[in-house]
């Protein structure tokens, strides 16, 4: 008969075989936490091995995403498709096991962590819009919406000031289904952490509004236990469980040091740690018995059918309101949606607007939001700047999680984090707002985003110097190129209300990925276009001003500086110049087209090339070459009116003239 403390050990010896076999990775945290995992996953964790992305199964995320290795070990253990071979291959190329957690690689493994804090954002976004999701859908005797957000985050994990942003607005919001367990052990890279990290972190999450269960014993399943039950039971306060852990426990000569955080154990501690265990089995032996006491799929397979059981009954009851969460589930858009929103920029266009485009990015949002129940606004303590609510924007409260509207406060890190973990739940399509440079505070989020390949949509406003009178701190340069540069992003910075519009279309219709919008606080003209410029709008870059022949010069222009560059080319043109304007409202966009595409808007015979945006010039050298011009910005920007600035820096008619002119030989 096996004991806890055998499946406990599991987890001990198949993580430090695999740190061992792998010569790298973190073998203290998975070692210290198995006690508190094993009571976890066996005894509370909702989830159906079999089907990994069941949508009412609870969610487990691996905030100190170095200690992957214990996830691994986790689903391997409890019947996921994730085979021996794939823990023997731990952070091989190819293998399902890399070094942090990252999703889509690995069945179960519900978020992308390793940059410690982000982990726990991303849990809070889960259970966020689990509560939200249960107040839209749910029924009086109709739960099809009920479960937990479950999290482990170390020492690491609280240090970093986005666990201060995102637990915070957990508490206000009243997550009473996020439970949190802090692998307390005192232990961080560099040694002891008494040393720099003596917060009261029990008196520090109560003040948060959570229910602190301090004290413990991370190595004891029955106060492990206890401290669940009484988690699950407070259903209106999200809680934390210190647990007080020895990192490493196990391996007697190391356990408890740094020395055993992040590096293999080496091969005479990994004996003798299986001595200290009683685990006399080879590398990666786990006997029948323990497996059979590890398997989850039959209790999964039944939780699922229960709840599809519930769901059947809800549709008899409901069916329009299921018929809409089955919408949501599948990923679908609404029906007619794609039809709608392209008439609506079909009218932008007939309208002929000049305004700002954060205007007509809430005109978008305005048009679109009531066509797609489930999009999800929010900013960072700047709605009335970002210009980010609409009028059936309702904000989410601790009391009525039935609106649609989060209000973040100042944390844009946190709000990044957040809705990761809102789209990655599912039922939901957020976007975060606020002030382009201040992009800086949440860029790992968005980093992360990306790399996970998931929806989520970004309104960053005041897009450059001509935000005027706030001056350098607020004025964004490298920050667009900082975001074009990041894979898998895809960035607009439209040049009117039109391109707005289609960025927003487009921001919408993209599943495989974030979407960047940028857009300005000043106005901007309103641009003409035929209906075949109207439809290469989404193609990220297409000819906007063309002139009779073969071009002798090619202007490429983005935003606020899209009409200065079409007004200098008609001047030029009307002199007997052949200037063309390229409008490239998405460079990642435009690179994706076929090369014949590309070749009809920027032909490789014309290299004499003017990039026009006021933001870092570098950026532009890949359309231009070295051989062309860039009139952008080389350095940071002043406190002026935006007028002034505009002149100070190049961003005038004349002196695009000039460019082109010189550019061109006199």
């Amino acid at each position: 008969m096996h004991s806890r403390l055998e499946l406990a050990n599991a987890i001990r010896a198949l993580s430090m075989d695999a740190v061992q076999k792998a010569e790298s990775g973190h073998p203290g945290a998975p070692m210290g936490m198995a006690e508190i995992a094993e009571v976890l996953w066996n005894d509370f964790l909702v989830h159906n091995p079999a089907n990994p992305g069941w949508f009412d199964r609870d969610r487990f995320v691996l905030s100190n995403g170095h200690a992957s290795i214990l996830l691994y070990s986790l689903l391997h253990l409890s019947g996921y498709e994730l085979p021996i071979e794939q823990l023997q291959a731990f952070r091989q190329f190819h293998s399902q096991t890399p070094g942090h957690p990252e999703y889509g690689d690995t069945p179960g493994v519900e978020t992308t962590t390793g940059p410690l804090g982000q982990g726990i954002g991303n849990a809070v976004g889960m259970a966020l819009a689990e509560k939200m999701l249960a107040a839209r859908f749910n029924r009086p005797g109709h739960a099809v919406i009920d479960h937990h957000t479950y999290a482990f985050v170390g020492d690491g994990c609280l240090m970093e000031g986005i666990s201060h942003e995102v637990c915070s607005l957990a508490g206000t919001l009243g997550l009473g289904k996020l439970i949190v367990f802090y692998d307390d052990n005192g232990i961080s890279i560099d040694g002891k952490v008494e040393g720099w990290f003596t917060d009261d972190t029990a008196k520090r999450f109560d003040a948060y509004g959570w229910q602190v269960l301090a004290d413990v014993d991370g190595h004891d399943f029955e106060a492990i236990t206890a401290a669940l039950h009484a988690a699950r039971a407070d259903g209106e306060r999200p809680s934390l469980i210190v647990c007080r852990t020895v990192i490493g426990w196990g391996a007697p000569n190391k356990q408890g040091t740094e020395h055993v955080h992040g590096s293999p154990l080496g091969a005479a501690e990994v004996a003798a740690a299986r001595e200290t265990l009683g685990w006399h089995h080879a590398p990666f032996h786990v006997p029948p018995e323990i497996y059979a006491a590890w398997d989850a799929r039959e209790r999964g397979a039944a939780a699922e059918a229960q709840w599809r059981d519930r769901l059947a009954a809800y549709r008899a009851a409901y069916p329009v309101e299921a018929a809409e969460l089955e919408r949501r589930l599948r990923g679908e858009l609404p029906e007619g949606f794609e039809e709608a929103a392209a008439d609506y920029v079909r009218a932008c266009q007939e309208k002929g607007e000049t305004i700002a485009s954060r205007k007509a990015s809430q005109n978008a949002i305005q048009a679109l939001a009531p066509l797609l129940p489930e999009l999800t606004g929010g900013s960072a303590d700047l709605a009335g700047s970002n210009l980010t609510l609409w009028k059936e924007a309702r904000g989410v409260t601790h009391d009525d999680a039935g609106g649609n509207y989060i209000y973040y406060g100042v944390r844009e890190f946190g709000m990044g984090a957040i809705m990761n973990g809102l789209v990655l739940h599912g039922g939901l399509r957020p976007f975060g707002g606020t002030f382009l440079v201040f992009m800086e505070y949440m860029r790992n989020a968005v980093r992360l985003a990306a790399l996970m390949r998931i929806p989520a949509i970004y309104v960053f406003t005041h897009d450059s110097i001509g935000l005027g009178e706030d001056g350098p701190t607020h004025q964004p340069v490298e920050q667009i190129a900082n975001l074009r540069g990041t894979p898998r992003l895809s960035t607009w910075r439209p040049g009117d209300a039109v391109e707005s519009a289609v960025a927003w279309q487009q921001a919408i219709l993209r599943t495989d990925g974030p979407t960047a919008m940028i857009f300005s606080r000043q106005n901007l003209p309103h641009q003409e276009r035929t209906g075949a410029q109207l439809a290469a709008i989404a193609r990220g870059g297409y000819v906007l001003e063309d002139c009779a022949g073969t071009p002798e010069a090619i202007l490429i222009a983005t935003g606020s500086e899209l009409a200065l560059a079409r007004t200098a080319a008609r001047t030029l043109n009307a002199a007997g110049r052949r200037i063309r304007v390229v409008s490239m409202p998405c460079a990642d966009r435009f690179d994706a087209q076929d090369a014949a595409y590309r070749e009809s808007v920027l032909p490789s015979a014309v290299r004499a090339r003017v990039a026009i945006e006021a933001a870092h010039a570098d950026y532009w050298y890949k359309y231009v070459g070295l051989d062309g011009r860039v009139i952008g910005m080389t350095d940071f920007g002043a406190s002026a009116p935006a007028g002034v600035l505009m002149q100070h820096f190049g961003f005038t008619q004349d002196n695009v003239i000039a460019v082109v002119t010189e550019l061109l030989g006199g």
